[in-house]
């Protein structure tokens, strides 16, 4: 999709929800608009669109460098004046003075979206998420290839980590066989969990000096970014004998990921696919293990719409993107999650991972 038929799609979206302007801040919703972001500091730096026109409110130092990668309107500012007279010259230039409705992006810095709105004061505000947000949702052709593109890259480094693992050596050890063959396949490093015995019962354990041991099981939640996506992979692997009850552990998560992936359909709410993973661990005794959401949609960023929650009433369509990764966590034995990234089509969720779920045994 060209940056101007999402400027146009974006239009069409403002004027449905009735928002007279929308500002967005150097990040993720920038770089989906205009295919690129100028370096994010403190100096305010927004890209304000209305239903009839579109310019940045620029950092004189970034600007030669931003004309050069976008055809739009500049009001640049110096450091030596500040960002005021330029932002109100902005707002005239759009005919956007008198805005009744403020879309902001979320992901911008507070003090930005401050200075905004302290222009607008009879402006009522809403978040960017209504307008842009929603057509982020569904990714295309080009953002699918790339989403296939990171989850092989991120296979290889799962199969490396299973191909490596020993009792001797260290979470840490383990995580940087997983980095080399990111930066060997051009991507970087955005996370690199492993967790061994009762780390794994962290959802989000910090890697680091634990020796994998006879005996454990381990989690190994790895992610990495090549161009601008990203990747994130969950499977999990058993030292020696299996602790006691893993096998039936591991049997109902993976029977929470099955049932999630029947449930995941267009049409369908959010929810619905977060009930049908967790009433699998409720029914088998663990539901109080299971201690976060089912999943979280990914894109531009690792974790942002659509989220996969008991409450979300998000309605599923084709083209969306996110995680299935029910766990159970026991304190102090280990955990056990298994992840999938998905895409929505037509006839269900196309799993972009070629890997196995069942335990790796070491």
């Amino acid at each position: 999709m060209s940056d101007q038929t999402r400027l146009a799609a974006l239009r069409a979206r403002m004027q449905e929800t009735g928002t007279d302007l929308l500002a967005l801040g150097p990040g993720p919703n920038m770089l989906w608009l205009a295919g690129f972001f100028p370096h994010p500091d403190e100096r305010p730096c927004l890209l304000l669109v209305t239903a009839d026109g579109a310019g940045f409110l620029m950092p004189a130092l970034n600007a030669a460098d931003s004309r050069a990668r976008a055809d739009l309107p500049m009001w640049t500012w110096a450091d030596a004046d500040g960002p005021g007279e330029a932002l109100a010259q902005a707002l005239a230039d759009l005919r956007a003075t008198t805005a009744r409705k403020v879309a902001v992006d979320e992901t911008m810095r507070a003090d930005f979206a401050l200075l905004l709105l302290d222009a607008l004061p009879q402006a009522g505000h809403a978040l960017a998420q209504d307008t842009l947000g929603a057509l982020r949702l569904r990714k295309d052709a080009g953002e699918q290839d790339e989403l296939r593109m990171n989850a092989a890259i991120d296979d290889a480094a799962v199969r490396a980590v299973l191909a490596a693992i020993r009792p001797g050596m260290t979470e840490r050890e383990l995580a940087a066989i997983a980095i080399q063959v990111f930066k060997d396949n051009g991507a970087s490093a955005l996370f690199t969990i492993v967790g061994a015995g009762a780390n794994g019962s962290y959802p989000h354990h910090s890697t680091g000096e634990t020796v994998i041991r006879d005996g454990d099981a381990v989690v190994i939640d790895l992610g990495a970014r090549k161009g601008n996506f990203s990747s994130d992979i969950t499977r999990m692997a058993v030292v020696g004998t299996p602790p006691a009850d893993y096998d039936r552990v591991h049997a109902t998560v993976e029977a929470a990921v099955q049932a999630a992936l029947a449930a995941a359909r267009p049409g369908v709410r959010a929810c619905e696919v977060d009930r049908a993973a967790r009433s699998v661990i409720e029914a088998a005794g663990y539901g109080e293990y299971f201690v976060h959401r089912t999943g979280h949609g990914m894109g531009l960023e690792g974790h942002e719409p659509p989220w996969i929650t008991d409450t979300s009433q998000t309605i599923l369509e084709t083209g969306m993107v996110f995680s299935i990764e029910p766990g159970i966590y026991l304190p102090g034995r280990f955990g056990v999650r298994l992840e999938e990234v998905v895409i929505l089509q037509e006839d269900g969720p196309e799993v972009l991972s070629g890997l196995p779920r069942d335990a790796h045994r070491a």
